[in-house]
Parts: C-alpha cells; structure tokens; sequence
C-alpha cells in the first residue's frame, strides 16, 4: 500500500471537472484507489464518490493504492492535484 496526502490548491475545490479527470486518471492503473477526506474513504475510480466527499479549497487528500503500480498511481494523481488538476 501506497499513500500521500495532498492539499487541493484550486479555489473551486474537487467539483465535477477535477473529479471527472482524477477518475479518467485513475482508471489507467490496475490498482485499486482510494481517497479519503476528513474521514470519508471513496473509491478513487467513482467519479460520484469523488464528488460527494465535498473536498474544498485546503482541503487535505489522502491518496492511497493496492497493486502492482500504486506508485505509480498514487504519484500521478497527487500531481494532478498539486497542479490544481491542470496538464504539465
């Protein structure tokens, strides 16, 4: 098991357009993901779950995976969040 905490950096918090591409990422590794938000676990590859985590600007993320590339995994979507879920 993998995990790094983050903090969301965008102002909008995770609404449906960072949670739609944490899930698209998400669903490129075979492992299994998990994020948790003050105390709430959601599956990492449902983009509803994402959703009603109701993570906010600060917020804190912890990412967490199981699996052959969940270093992999866990290192991309914690970039992806730190870049504010924006490319490079």
């Amino acid at each position: 098991m993998t995990e790094r905490t983050v903090t969301v950096a965008n102002r909008a918090g995770v609404h449906a357009r960072p949670a739609s591409r944490l899930v698209k990422l998400a669903a490129h590794y075979d492992s299994e993901i998990w994020i948790e938000c003050n105390g709430d676990r959601v599956n990492g590859k449902s983009i509803m779950g994402i959703i009603t985590l109701g993570a906010g600007f600060r917020s804190e993320l912890t990412i967490s995976a199981n699996g052959a590339d969940e270093q992999a995994a866990v290192d991309a979507l914690a970039t992806l969040v730190e870049r504010k879920f924006e490319d490079g």
